[in-house]
């Protein structure tokens, strides 16, 4: 822990605000600030007040003010402390290449860290054949739920052109903090679970309505910067928001993360789901597992007027997650299972537009709770090493 300055050294209240402060997490990098060599100076004057001295990684910190709340509150807690009044310094040059080489672990290399053998991250990429089949609100909603249930979660919308994950977690105008040439993600906080991390294009760009032209040698070192030079943490998962169709990000996504498994996302009407096959493919050309299929616009329920049961109808016909489940199953030589249908509803088109989905502001409804199925499915698989490349060469003796 790095040493805290301090005017009252002997002072019993330093040790134990500087224990409080170990509880405080900088709301970026989800680390203590004390870990971080954030806190720089604790004095205790007479009558128990005390004065605390942070250091923020850059002077534009968007969440300073809820550092500052976290502080004073833990200060606060501490038996004895009457008053607590915090001040906001900014790092040095030298304290920030500290505070990177700290993170990443001396690494000076830009290597993509899920892509190592001992990452136990689970990465999946959501895919699809087409626009318009509602990939977007099924990644969105999958993190959500599985930030609820204490994952920590990653999303990166590699949808270069099409990027519309900020806007549905009502953070389009959000912009990422850089600590030397590191990024932090945009944290989006989840109710009772452990909250998101984002990374877009759209956050990178001056204005919101800059188109994106890019061919694709300038895709693939985007998606490179934003796997190797965002500072993603310790997560559990990260989904990837595929563009649809088979083109250059999915390509790199294959050669650049070879571990990661592929949910394809579908309507239930034929045409749909021959072009979402294709997605399939793709991936098991770069040598990335399907690991299921996701109907979406499954079915509408509605609730009859006379009997007041609800009944669903087939608006988009039936049959198409089926269809590309069985004929991925049949060409990747393994079981590729439908893992969720998510009934077609209002309110989760709603959510997307108004940047609440409906995992977190309405559970309860049907498609809320069939995507929370696909979470708890996924959880059920858990994480690790087995049955993963290793990237291991024999070495002759």
């Amino acid at each position: 822990m790095p040493d805290v300055e301090t005017l009252t050294p002997d002072h019993p209240l330093v040790t134990e605000i500087t224990k409080a402060l170990a509880g405080v997490n900088d709301p970026e990098i989800r680390k203590p600030i004390t870990e971080l060599g954030m806190v720089k100076r604790i004095d205790i004057s007479d009558g128990g007040r005390a004065e605390i001295e942070v250091l923020l990684t850059v002077a534009g910190c968007p969440l300073k003010d809820t550092l500052r709340r976290d502080v004073t509150a833990a200060a606060s807690s501490v038996a004895g402390v009457e008053q607590v009044e915090v001040s906001l310094g900014v790092m040095s040059d030298e304290q920030r290449a500290s505070l990177r080489d700290n993170l990443q672990g001396g690494r000076t290399e830009k290597d993509i860290p899920f892509a190592r053998a001992e990452s136990l991250t689970k990465v999946i990429a959501i895919a699809s054949g087409k626009g318009g089949v509602g990939k977007s609100s099924v990644t969105v909603n999958l993190a959500m739920a599985l930030a609820a249930r204490g994952q920590t979660v990653g999303i990166l919308d590699a949808d270069i052109y099409g990027h519309s994950v900020p806007a549905m977690l009502g953070i389009a105008d959000a912009r990422p903090t850089s600590v030397e040439d590191m990024i932090m993600p945009v944290p989006v906080p989840v109710e009772q679970g452990n909250g998101l991390k984002v990374m877009s294009i759209g956050m990178l760009k001056p204005r919101r309505d800059q188109v994106v032209a890019w061919r694709g040698p300038i895709l693939d070192r985007a998606l490179h910067q934003m796997l190797a030079d965002v500072y993603w943490g310790d997560l559990d998962y990260l989904l990837l928001d595929l563009p649809p169709g088979t083109g250059d990000v999915a390509i790199s996504v294959g050669q650049k993360l070879p571990n990661a498994e592929v949910i394809v996302v579908t309507t239930p009407q034929q045409a749909a789901a021959e072009v979402a096959e294709r997605a399939g493919t793709m991936a098991s050309m770069v040598n990335q597992r399907v690991i299921g299929v996701v109907e979406n616009m499954s079915y509408l329920l509605i609730t009859c007027p006379d009997c007041g049961k609800q009944h669903s109808y087939d608006v988009f016909g039936s049959g198409g997650g089926d269809e590309v489940a069985t004929t991925l199953g049949t060409r990747l030589g393994y079981d590729v299972p439908v893992l969720a249908r998510i009934p077609l509803d209002p309110q989760l088109r709603a959510g997307g537009d108004t940047g609440e989905p409906i995992v977190g502001s309405d559970p309860a409804q049907p498609s809320a709770t069939a995507v929370t199925g696909l979470a708890d499915s996924l959880l059920r698989k858990g994480r690790g090493l087995a049955g993963r490349k290793l990237n291991l060469q024999p070495v002759g003796r």
